[in-house]
């Protein structure tokens, strides 16, 4: 065998054993969302028996019902939802422009701007939860819904800031160019041109924002432990210590697909999106 047809041979077994553990973790991930899936429409019984998937006592949606009503999930997704839409607003309202002003207008203090934003990803939460904590149990804001979005917006811009200022380096100084010699302000250029140019990255950012938000939970079951403020994580998690009383298995299944669907639906109607924003900072414009 000759060195060329060896390292064809290489690569191609390479090629295969990538390819076999992709559809592995696909089937593996499949397999467990639909087994979840069919225990939400099963009895508790049908669920600790070998013939869950035949359905006997026919499909419970009232199990769903149950879920929204009974054990309160309406009220955490609502809130999850107020936390997730407000914060992601505000996180593209405050990161855009601060991205895009450092990117473009050099100042005294600029870099230094920039490394604080890439420094502060390096931070973990649970090194501020504390000191973040004796100061909100002092103002007495614990249970708050505007400080639990307010911390969720901190935590979070500096990422936002770090995507999106590396996706405005690589748009095209000939947009401004052009907007300045028609008579427009950089604030309108920003807001009327450079904005929606960054669409691909706003998405991405967005929907990563709303995933990380929507699916938090130390934070909030730290700062939000009240059941008229629980966003879905902690709700779902104090569900699920209940059902050691109740035994409501096919209720419990039914709310883990309530609070899953939200974030599989966008991934599966916007993944396209994702691709492309992520793949748009590296190209130059």
């Amino acid at each position: 065998m000759t060195a060329g047809n060896s390292v064809l041979s290489k690569r191609h077994f390479s090629s295969i054993f990538g390819y076999a553990l992709v559809i592995f973790w696909v089937v593996f991930t499949f397999v467990l969302i639909g087994w979840v899936f069919f225990a939400s429409l099963s009895t508790s019984s049908e669920i600790f028996s070998d013939h869950m998937f035949k359905f006997e006592s026919g499909l419970h949606f009232e199990n769903y019902v149950k879920a929204w009503k009974t054990q309160r999930v309406s009220v955490f997704f609502m809130n999850s939802l107020l936390y997730t839409v407000v914060s992601c607003t505000a996180i593209i309202l405050i990161a855009s422009p601060a991205a895009y002003t450092l990117s473009r207008v050099r100042f005294a203090g600029s870099t230094l701007i920039q490394n604080m934003f890439a420094a502060a990803l390096g931070i973990p939460v649970i090194m501020i939860i504390m000191p973040l904590f004796g100061i909100i149990s002092s103002l007495r804001l614990t249970n708050n819904r505007i400080m639990l979005m307010f911390l969720y917006i901190a935590i979070n811009v500096p990422f936002g800031v770090f995507y999106m200022l590396a996706f405005f380096k690589n748009l095209s100084f000939t947009y401004e160019e052009a907007a300045s010699i028609d008579g427009c302000s950089p604030i309108g250029t920003f807001w009327k041109i450079m904005f929606p140019l960054a669409q691909p990255g706003l998405v991405t950012l967005t929907i990563f924002n709303f995933i990380t938000i929507w699916n938090e939970y130390f934070m909030s079951l730290i700062f939000a432990n009240r059941q008229n403020v629980r966003p879905v994580a902690v709700g779902l998690y104090n569900m699920i210590q209940s059902m050691r009383y109740t035994g409501d298995w096919g209720g419990m299944f039914a709310s883990v697909v309530i609070v899953f669907l939200p974030t599989f639906i966008l991934y599966i109607f916007l993944s396209d999106k994702i691709i492309k924003g992520v793949t748009a900072g590296a190209i130059k414009g």
